[in-house]
């Protein structure tokens, strides 16, 4: 007998744990933000959520904890979302689970509902996308439905917040029925049955323990469910009856169907939703080809596809140029304006140190990375656009071809755009990708992808040395650049150390949406905010330190008589702890055009990117506001090249990642060898690809 505690501080109610389930481009996380009011990223493509979040509402009495599960298509468990959400469901024991669907793509959707209702557990059936399904001149019959699967189902609009309310009516309604569920098993034909019929009495005869029925575990040996056939070897040992019966039964399937079981379960789920949808779903209008599709026509063909893309993608960079001058102009008059009026009212008599720590140290180090916050806000806005409307899930159908090519699956250009943004759920998303081979070649080639953080390395160098006309093909070229190595690796990779062919995508192609104002300014602050939260804290403290390792020790006086001030600055600097550091690497970067001063800034760099500007300011002696953006460009100018600021663009891009990348790399391939290789290889990559740049442009330019 199971006994409920009742929490008295909740008027009596019992809390509500649910799980939110649901496929890719369901609307899902989009139902997660409405019912918590949390802010988490959406996206029309597969894989965006990677991790179970957590979020809760009142509603009646009750607490209602919201768990929002990997987005997944199938409950068998070939990928590592698909095992995180199955496991939660089966083991966490949730009151309801809530499954999200497109009602405009039922029958390919309803697939996940029937695999839920397989395992007995408490669903709620969301019905989002409810006005897509009208427009496109569906008439459903929600408790027709509602029968067939034994199950509540709620009509929504979830962007628009339509059915909210009775989503939460009927969870709680749901989660306070006490009578048992009636089990709703689908007959999967003669043949099957008798399979099914012959290892449930094997599974009952052992002492396995997986926490559900022996029906569903019988299911699931047959569908080759690695997890399930994994854990029977484990504990019923490799001769088992239920594994030698298990043999017999796939044989015969094989021989009477000429296929797999997996795939005759499979037909026979699909027969069952199809019926269902034959008696409850009506078409009013008729639709031969719906906007979406004469859109795609131009968007995806094989002509157009790949050049509409690379447009899209120079159109925003360009939008990220353009329009980020002027607040940058506003953000370095700022901070210009706080490091003066700090200098001006410090006490006389207080230490000096203190004044340049706070002004050189802190302020300089933290202005040099925010006056660049608005290239990253345009930059993010631009993605979230383009996600948001349903494009970048065509871009992933665009690069599919070429995914192959290079011996990558499919799946493996939606974590490549979301490197584009940060690298760390960049590598987290590849568990949607169900070969371990496919997951680690992706991983490692992940931080080529440059991600918002070294943005503000481009956008100084490139706005410091090159023309208005040039900035944007400049811009562009590196990212390009860096795609164009993550594909050669990438394949070296698949040739030597994860040899195997890769799968082919499945995926759905939502329609097209009009993003709303709302969503786009939240996916936008979300982003933007952990690049200014980073320096609020991250870079603080390493441009303290930086600031420590560069002012001390203090040369002699007798150092630095008859010397102007600048030049007494650069004796103090090469002086300094982390002069010292950066001369002693000096002779080894120097063939690839890098002085001790650049040198240092990417020493500290490797915590995070961006701190690289900052550092190049405090090893500057720039303060009073002067590591904000246009004085550094100034001082750059007269130090280096326009090749040389190419090539310090170019070994950031493709050097050594930060350090929650490293750390990101070695929890997700589970060996800290492939973090090191990671880090290692990509290190010796940039050293010689930025080496062989140099000296060649050096020798052209001797030629010419």
């Amino acid at each position: 007998m199971t006994v409920v505690a009742i929490d008295m501080t909740n008027g009596g109610h019992k809390p509500v744990t649910i799980a939110l389930a649901g496929n890719p481009n369901s609307g899902k996380t989009t139902i997660f933000n409405a019912l918590t009011g949390s802010r988490h990223h959406v996206g029309n493509y597969p894989g965006v959520t990677v991790e179970v979040e957590e979020g809760s509402f009142r509603h009646k009495g009750h607490e209602v904890t919201v768990v929002d599960l990997p987005g997944t298509y199938s409950l068998t468990a070939h990928s590592a979302d698909e095992l995180v959400a199955r496991n939660y469901v089966m083991h966490e024991d949730p009151d309801v689970v809530v499954c999200v669907l497109d009602s405009s793509n039922l029958e390919r959707h309803l697939y996940l509902a029937v695999q839920f209702m397989e395992l007995e557990v408490p669903v709620v059936l969301a019905f989002n996308m409810s006005d897509i399904a009208g427009a496109k001149g569906q008439d459903i019959d929600t408790s027709l439905l509602s029968r067939f699967f034994d199950a509540r189902i709620v009509s929504l609009v979830g962007h628009k917040g339509v059915g909210l309310e009775v989503l939460k009516d009927t969870i709680v309604e749901v989660s306070d029925q006490e009578h048992p569920r009636k089990p709703t098993y689908i007959s999967y034909g003669r043949e099957v049955e008798a399979e099914l019929s012959r290892l449930i009495p094997r599974l009952e005869e052992t002492s396995l323990d997986y926490g559900i029925h022996p029906r569903w575990l019988a299911i699931k040996l047959l569908e080759g469910d690695e997890s399930v056939t994994t854990y029977v070897k484990d504990v019923c040992g490799e001769s088992s009856d239920v594994l030698s019966e298990l043999g017999k039964s796939v044989n015969r399937i094989n021989v009477h169907f000429g296929d797999t079981p997996e795939v005759v379960i499979a037909d026979g789920r699909y027969g069952f939703i199809s019926g269902a949808c034959q008696e409850a779903v009506n078409m009013t209008v008729e639709t031969r080809h719906s906007m979406s599709d004469r859109i795609d026509e131009l968007l995806t063909s094989n002509i157009l596809g790949i050049p509409i893309f690379l447009g899209l993608m120079y159109l925003l960079f360009k939008m990220t140029f353009t329009m980020g001058e002027y607040p940058m102009v506003w953000i370095e008059n700022l901070f210009s304006w706080i490091s003066s009026t700090v200098v001006q009212s410090w006490p006389e008599g207080v230490a000096d140190p203190m004044r340049s720590l706070i002004v050189d140290g802190v302020i300089a180090g933290v202005g040099g990375v925010l006056v660049f916050v608005p290239t990253i806000v345009l930059l993010f806005f631009a993605i979230a656009l383009l996600e948001d409307s349903g494009y970048m899930a065509r871009a992933a159908f665009i690069m599919d071809g070429l995914m192959h090519k290079i011996g990558l699956h499919g799946k493996s250009f939606i974590p490549m755009l979301i490197g584009f943004g940060c690298t760390v759920p960049a590598i987290m998303a590849t568990r949607m990708l169900e070969s371990r081979r496919d997951r680690l070649s992706t991983m490692l080639v992940l931080p080529l992808f440059s991600c918002g953080a070294r943005l503000p390395i481009y956008t100084l160098f490139i706005g410091a040395f090159f023309a208005d006309k040039w900035r944007t093909p400049m811009l562009m070229m590196i990212y390009l650049i860096g795609i164009a190595i993550a594909v050669i690796l990438a394949r070296l990779l698949r040739a030597t150390l994860f040899k195997g062919e890769a799968e082919a995508l499945v995926m759905d192609l939502p329609p097209y949406r009009l993003p709303t104002f709302k969503g786009l300014m939240e996916h936008t602050w979300d982003r933007a905010w952990l690049f200014v939260r980073k320096a609020g804290t991250v870079i603080v403290v390493i441009s303290m330190i930086l600031w420590v390792l560069t002012s001390y020790p203090k040369p002699g006086e007798d150092k630095l008589e008859g010397l102007n001030a600048e030049d007494a600055a650069q004796v103090e600097l090469s002086y300094s702890v982390a002069g010292r550091i950066g001369k002693s690497f000096e002779p080894v970067m120097k063939p690839v055009g890098f002085d001790w001063k650049t040198t240092t800034a990417l020493i500290g760099a490797v915590a995070a990117k961006e701190v690289f500007v900052a550092q190049l300011g405090i090893v500057n002696s720039l303060g009073e506001g002067g590591a904000t953006s246009e004085p550094l460009r100034e001082v750059l100018r007269r130090q280096y090249s326009p090749l040389q600021a190419f090539c310090i663009m170019l070994f950031c891009l493709i050097s050594v990642p930060c350090a929650v990348t490293v750390v990101a790399t070695w929890k997700e391939s589970g060996a800290w060898y492939w973090a090191a290789l990671q880090a290692v290889g990509l290190t010796l990559l940039a050293y010689i690809i930025t080496f062989i740049v140099y000296q060649g442009g050096m020798l052209i330019g001797k030629v010419v």
